[in-house]
């Protein structure tokens, strides 16, 4: 049979090969030109009743719409794992996710991020049977149930992070993700030139090992030094417990960094809403 009439009976109504073609998930393809494993890429992304995608990356403070509209055109924004380059695609925001440039966008308008930078004298909890000051000081304002990310010890100042999403702050704080915090000590010096080495090989506690991930003399002036710990693990008071060992006990204590969010110029007893970078760095810290 030639090829024309090989296509016109294809063709033919009511035979088996007609059905699979109307019934095939993929539309046929020229061999010619198409290999035979050949599969175009389907947006199963569209919510119909949905918001439009440029107006939800915008509202999240990705950029304005107009800016949002390049990024989708040239492929950087993927809505449930797949890329979506049309404008007008629909999505929800409160059930799918979306990735901008490789990174989680928040776009479920409940969530609440959050930066404190908790004086010394307030406890690192939501409430205190005690009456001592707590972080819901800060926060009496807020309707929403808030989480606090980690603890700092009564006497330490410095970064906590608050927020609703649960996922996020239980991922932050399970130490199989690893997640570094930054801290700046004055302690009595003058420091060891093996310090660093002997703080990385580990300093033997009554809990165990501990090991920091890097340390570095910020500053020494007199009989005081500054200096800079690293580590992710979060066991209580690590820190001054670890420096104490090796013979240089805190004087004051500060958490500056809690992975990719910065104290910054926080001022103690402050807070601020975290950026949409900051959430998105979180979100990929964890894996999220």
């Amino acid at each position: 049979m030639s090829r024309a009439g090989a296509a016109k009976a294809e063709r033919r109504p009511g035979t088996i090969e007609n059905d699979r073609f109307k019934t095939a998930r993929q539309p046929r393809r020229d061999p010619d030109f198409y290999d035979s494993d050949y599969t175009d890429e389907r947006d199963t992304t569209e919510v119909p009743d949905g918001v439009r995608l440029q107006k939800v990356l915008a509202q999240a403070g990705v950029a304005s719409r107009r800016a949002c509209e390049e990024m989708i055109g040239e492929g950087r924004v993927t809505v449930d794992g797949q890329v979506v380059r049309r404008f007008g695609a629909r999505v929800d925001p409160a059930r799918q996710v979306i990735h901008v440039d490789g990174k989680r966008l928040p776009t479920m308008p409940d969530l609440v991020y959050l930066a404190i930078n908790k004086p010394i004298g307030v406890v690192s909890t939501m409430s205190d049977p005690e009456g001592r000051p707590s972080l819901a000081d800060y926060v009496a304002d807020r309707p929403e149930r808030l989480f606090h990310v980690g603890r700092l010890d009564t006497e330490t100042e410095g970064l906590i992070l608050l927020t609703n999403d649960g996922e996020l702050a239980n991922r932050l704080t399970h130490p199989s993700y690893g997640v570094q915090k930054k801290y700046w000590a004055k302690v009595p010096g003058k420091i060891e030139r093996d310090l660093a080495r002997r703080l990385k090989k580990g300093v033997e506690l009554e809990d165990g090992i501990a090991r920091v991930d890097s340390f570095t003399v910020v500053q020494e002036h007199g009989q005081q030094a500054l200096v800079e710990v690293v580590l992710h693990e979060g066991r209580k008071h690590i820190v001054r417990r670890m420096l104490e060992e090796v013979g240089h006990p805190v004087i004051d204590l500060a958490r500056i960094e809690f992975g990719p969010v910065k104290l910054g110029r926080l001022k103690p007893g402050t807070v601020r809403a975290l950026t949409v970078k900051e959430v998105g760095d979180l979100y990929a810290a964890v894996g999220l």
